[in-house]
């Protein structure tokens, strides 16, 4: 599929941060919110197989991508109220998909902005507090041991463990096109630094995500090893209304690794008349 021409919007925020808004101007808007240290490189995919259908919008989060720092103290609060601005430049509600720290803006941007929100769709993501299980050890150490490796050697050494085990081994020309279109606009440290303190804090005190009452999907890898499957089982558990999809075999970042199943799930969840089948969970 052909994608259409990308509009770019910036957008300021009251601590002057100006963050950085991408996509097409046709179609329903779709919110693409990103992960720990990911930006709309990471976008690519899902659009192809979103774009003849849906206008696909990518946010860089403040820091990341071609958006710039700011002054206020980093947190998943934040954040949320940043996507919250970029909704509001859009002109309407949107879609919004949030993926792993994505997941968590998104479910905060629910609570607090649910007037911008039509559609609710939480990917290998997780609600925090005492329901959640945590990033395992063997995880957060890969991530805080290359942490300041250059920008090259930290996604070589980190990014296998977002994947299925083996898939890059198995995809090498997929899995080199990702590593190099993250490094067109690599992370800083030390605002990945920040991210991931501001997601240590989301995970210790959680969302209030049972109060949700958007129309949800929740896809997860079963293989996810950076947010165990348990967490999207958790967030099913609290919002009975949802829809939950869970990927046999798959890895952490479902939309690069699955794209077209991820778009086919998108798809199949906000056409009419699906709302009106009631909640499954598979």
């Amino acid at each position: 599929m052909s994608v259409r021409e990308l509009t770019r919007i910036r957008v300021r925020t009251a601590d002057d941060a100006v963050l950085h808004l991408e996509g097409s101007r046709t179609g329903r808007d779709v919110l693409l919110l990103h992960g720990l240290g990911y930006a709309s490189w990471a976008a690519k995919h899902v659009r192809l197989a979103l774009d003849e259908e849906l206008a696909l919008w990518s946010l860089d989060n403040r820091g990341t991508g071609r958006s710039t720092r700011g002054r206020g103290d980093l947190s998943i609060d934040l954040l949320a109220d940043d996507a919250a601005l970029a909704i509001e430049a859009l002109g309407r509600p949107a879609i919004v998909v949030g993926y792993s720290m994505g997941g968590y803006i998104a479910q905060l941007l629910a609570l607090s902005r649910p007037d911008l929100v039509g559609q609710l769709i939480l990917v290998g993501t997780s609600p925090g507090g005492a329901g959640a299980v945590p990033v395992p050890d063997r995880t957060r150490r890969f991530w805080l041991d290359a942490v300041d490796q250059t920008p090259e050697q930290y996604a070589r050494r980190t990014m296998p463990l977002s994947f299925r085990d083996g898939w890059p081994q198995s995809h090498p020309d997929e899995y080199e096109n990702v590593i190099q279109a993250r490094l067109t606009y690599p992370t800083p440290s030390e605002i990945w630094r920040e991210q991931y303190q501001a997601c240590e804090r989301f995970l210790q005190t959680g969302a209030r995500t049972a109060q949700i009452a958007i129309p949800t999907l929740i896809l997860h890898g079963g293989a996810d090893r950076v947010l165990p499957p348990a967490n999207g089982r958790a967030i099913a558990s609290m919002l009975p209304t949802a829809r939950y999809r869970e990927l046999p075999g798959a890895g952490h970042l479902l939309h690069l690794e699955e794209p077209d199943t991820v778009a086919g799930e998108i798809l199949r969840f906000v056409s009419p008349p699906f709302h009106d089948h009631g909640n499954t969970k598979e």
